[in-house]
């Protein structure tokens, strides 16, 4: 089989074509919401999405049309954001690390397990960073889950506590910055 370009410019390629469709997958549609409510009301919004059917005009050729079902729009509970903490994180359960340069957040708060992320980095050796949660999660009543706590370059830990509430703090170091990634699986009550 013959290929055609560089494999630089093949990559480029494949990275333009993920980029438009990250953008259309965020791009509201016509009848959609872009925002969440902000009254005090409950409200859903809809979005539309084409399926296509036959319908039978005529005695010859049936034209193709589109109809459109509706599919909810994401939890009113449910809130991410870039370069900041989301307004209603949990920072007393999750604590943001000193000198720690945010890089996403977010918090669903829509079932009876609520899921907390935050993704940041900081110049400090994994071990920091690892040590700062680790004290911070048994202080809070999770126990470290006994195991290997690194895979290849990745330090990373796991607790647990309670009745299945967990907690994962993985952190990456890059050139004297290390990337620390958490993700917690608690107790919609825990999320304050």
């Amino acid at each position: 089989m013959k290929l055609f370009g560089t494999p630089q410019s093949r990559g480029f390629a494949l990275l333009a074509v993920s980029v438009a469709l990250a953008a259309s997958a965020c791009t509201p549609s016509p009848g959609g919401s872009a925002a969440p409510s902000t009254s005090g009301t409950a409200s859903t919004s809809t979005q539309a999405t084409p399926t296509p059917s036959s319908s039978a005009s005529g005695s010859t050729a049936s034209p193709e049309t589109t109809t459109f079902t509706e599919t909810p729009a994401p939890a009113p509970d449910a809130t991410a954001t870039v370069n900041a903490l989301v307004p209603g994180f949990p920072a007393q359960l999750i604590p943001v690390m000193p000198n720690t340069s945010i890089r996403s957040s977010s918090v669903d708060k829509s079932a009876a397990v609520a899921t907390v992320a935050l993704v940041g980095t900081v110049k400090a050796p994994p071990e920091g960073v690892v040590d700062y949660y680790k004290t911070s999660m048994e202080a809070q009543g999770f126990k470290l889950v006994p195991g290997p706590s690194a895979v290849g370059n990745v330090t990373s830990l796991d607790f647990i506590r309670g009745d299945g509430e967990t907690v994962n703090v993985s952190v990456r170091q890059k050139e004297g910055v290390s990337t620390f990634t958490i993700g917690a699986n608690v107790a919609a009550g825990s999320v304050k």
